[in-house]
């Protein structure tokens, strides 16, 4: 009999439950929610949880989102199957008499199916905060349903995988489970008690090789800029030096951005946190990325808030050509560097060679000339596009 998670009261099962976000790599990922919100929730730079209790979901009720996908699914192919015996290449597959709850799960498999059925993502913040014999049942019944899918992966907290036994996390790998993204943010002691991450570098360290070491796939979230000026040296080099020992399997950028929302807001607009533009931020990857010494992580750049879309590859073979493109960027002029700014925010550009495409180009100096950009603003109005993002 599985173990009762402390719940305030049965609550009853109001059908299929998606949280409000996950990471852009788990894009084509079945969304499975598996406990609601963060049990953290102080972090400074981050408003999506604010206000919103944390809770974990019954056990029975995360088993039957799982087995309500199973069913639309195997209907939804039942129902494309047949149209294409008939060929019927114009067939709809969406019932036209679908309530609310039984419509999001419809949905929901018919997105998965359309995006290959590989992988499932376990919601909110921190799933692994469940009790582990309930996270591997959970995982057993993913695959009772869809022995197929090859990934399942979740977000955890370094502060609650340094509390999980080694024979459990090994278990959750039998299971199932073979990938987890930790948002370290930073690998700074400083700059974790200025934010309130609520953890510090030892524990980071610990989590992360632990992860490793039950041979679970690991992705690493580091925030460039989320040290401020105050901090941007020791952000840089602690972080490099965290990821140093723990050598994940994935490191990825996530660039600083301070929406009104969220309570580093505040620091930011008391003058006790002062915001790095563009420039200072990349002077510290660079920084960060020149010390990345001894791994073989494959770091990513897969967010829009990033300025350097192409700052990828893998360990340490692709370092000096990480480094070249930031470095490329630095000794630009300050009119190229203001057109990039504005049109990889823009979505125009991609990468630093967009700059030299006549059509591109001239469309973001159109751009900023409606919009009145200059070298001397530009950081301002880079902030006001990147909130649109968050």
């Amino acid at each position: 009999m599985l173990k009762k998670e402390k719940q305030r009261e049965i609550e009853p099962y109001n059908g299929f439950e998606q949280g409000p976000i996950r990471p852009p790599s788990e894009s084509a990922s079945l969304l499975l929610r598996v406990t609601r919100n963060c049990p953290w929730n102080h972090c400074t730079f981050c408003g999506i949880y604010r206000e919103r209790k944390f809770s974990l979901r019954p056990v029975e009720h995360i088993v039957k989102d799982i087995d309500l996908i199973h069913e639309n699914v195997n209907g939804i192919q039942r129902s494309l199957e047949d149209a294409q015996r008939q060929g019927n290449a114009s067939f709809n597959p969406f019932p036209g008499n679908l309530d609310a709850k039984k419509e999001q799960a419809f949905y929901a498999a018919y997105n998965w199916i359309k995006n290959g059925m590989e992988s499932i993502f376990l919601q909110d913040s921190n799933s692994l905060i469940i009790k582990p014999d309930n996270l591997v049942h959970i995982l057993m019944h993913i695959k009772k349903r869809f022995p197929d899918v090859k990934r399942i992966t979740s977000y955890a907290r370094s502060h609650t995988i340094a509390r999980i036994k080694d024979a459990d996390l090994e278990r959750f790998a039998r299971a199932g489970l073979n990938r987890i993204h930790i948002g370290m943010e930073s690998g700074s002691d400083k700059v974790l008690a200025f934010v309130k991450k609520g953890v510090d570098k030892a524990t980071h360290v610990i989590a992360g090789q632990k992860v490793k070491n039950a041979g679970i796939e690991l992705s690493e979230y580091i925030m460039p800029g989320l040290g401020g000026r105050a901090f941007t040296r020791d952000h840089a080099l602690e972080s490099a030096d965290a990821l140093n020992q723990i050598n994940p399997d994935f490191i990825r950028l996530r660039t600083l951005a301070v929406p009104r929302s969220v309570p580093l807001y505040q620091e930011l607009s008391a003058g006790t946190f002062q915001k790095m533009g563009d420039m200072e931020t990349a002077r510290e990857i660079l920084m960060f990325l020149e010390h990345l010494d001894g791994i073989t992580s494959t770091v990513k750049s897969d967010h829009i808030l990033n300025l350097f879309e192409e700052v990828e590859g893998v360990l340490p073979e692709d370092k000096s050509k990480m480094t070249d493109v930031v470095n490329r960027f630095l000794h630009m002029p300050p009119r190229d560097q203001m057109l990039y700014q504005v049109g990889r925010r823009m979505g125009i550009f991609s990468r630093l060679d967009d700059l030299g495409e006549h059509g591109r180009r001239t469309l973001v100096e159109r751009r900023c000339m409606e919009i009145g950009v200059t070298p001397e603003n530009v950081d301002h109005v880079m902030d006001i596009i990147m909130h649109q993002f968050i």
